[in-house]
């Protein structure tokens, strides 16, 4: 494990995050900064720089210059799909970047309407397979991950199904419980109340294992669908920032990332802590994408 200076010198840290205040990678940023700023015993600041679904903050933060810590919070859609879908990326996650730590991972969640008349996984497959027309799988956007989830679960059903992309999470909803749309992919965070409630069914986890919030709903796998799949949430630095800052920034996320209150509020918001050195890092995010790749090239996606 790595020694921290009882004080760091390197000035205010900024956290930089792509997304608007309130959603997940936010939340996640804002918790982790509170802590971070303890362990650290200097200012950390959360600054959201919005646009081109998290593209601006890569670039914002890949030309930061060394002499100002800045560290990226950035989920797959920045730093697998894009890469793979999008022309003049404006970066190379590779060259550009250090993984620093991940911190947290989470899974998603297969949802029907009322009006759909299944209970179990396999019941939705063998209807999807039965009505082709109607394989329409709402995702809270296009490019995202559980966009190409959803094709994975066509072709387990054995149909071409079509994901249809919303703007965010609400909208989704609305049109999965007035049954606008007969199947939704999304975070569990989105899903769970509605199906505590009766509004909508949620089949599956995709998972390793089951989530404690709804224990009785099985992971894919159990429920005869060989898949798994989860998204996560990861500190990158500029590849401009020195070794010896990147190892001391490791070493406090690691610290963070093993504290009670942290591991409270991230349950609070289905979302799995996880404690990583930045070797551990980088040898995850390759095992990622060597998992994603196939599946999102293969699509066809263009955003």
């Amino acid at each position: 494990m790595w020694a921290l200076p009882a004080q760091a010198q390197d000035g205010v840290l900024r956290i930089i995050v792509g997304y608007p205040p309130g959603g997940a990678t936010d939340r996640v940023a804002r918790i982790v900064a509170d802590k971070l700023q303890a362990s650290l015993g200097s200012t950390v600041i959360v600054e959201n720089k919005v646009g081109a679904g998290g593209r601006v903050a890569a670039q914002f933060v890949k030309n930061a210059p060394a002499s100002q810590p800045v560290l990226m919070l950035a989920n797959p859609a920045v730093m697998v799909v894009a890469p793979l879908v999008v022309n003049n990326l404006g970066y190379d996650p590779e060259q550009d970047f250090v993984p620093v730590s991940e911190v947290n991972r989470y899974v998603f969640g297969v949802a029907v309407a009322s009006a759909v008349p299944v209970k179990e996984m396999k019941h939705l497959l063998a209807w999807l397979k039965a009505n082709p027309a109607k394989a329409n799988i709402g995702v809270p956007a296009t490019g995202s991950l559980p966009h190409f989830f959803a094709l994975m679960l066509g072709q387990q059903a054995g149909v071409e199904a079509e994901a249809v992309g919303y703007k965010g999470s609400a909208p989704l909803l609305t049109d999965l419980m007035g049954g606008q749309v007969p199947v939704a992919v999304d975070t569990l965070d989105t899903l769970v109340q509605q199906h505590q409630a009766g509004k909508l069914r949620l089949l599956a986890v995709s998972g390793d294992a089951r989530n404690a919030v709804v224990p009785d709903v099985p992971t894919l796998k159990e429920a005869g669908v060989n898949l798994s799949a989860a998204g996560w949430n990861t500190f990158f630095a500029p590849q401009s920032m020195p070794a010896a800052q990147v190892q001391r920034y490791a070493a406090a996320l690691h610290k963070v990332m093993q504290d009670p209150e942290v591991h409270r509020q991230f349950a609070a918001n289905y979302l799995d802590p996880v404690a990583s050195t930045s070797e551990q890092t980088a040898k995850a995010l390759q095992a990622y994408k060597k998992q994603w790749a196939p599946v999102i090239q293969t699509s066809g996606y263009k955003p």
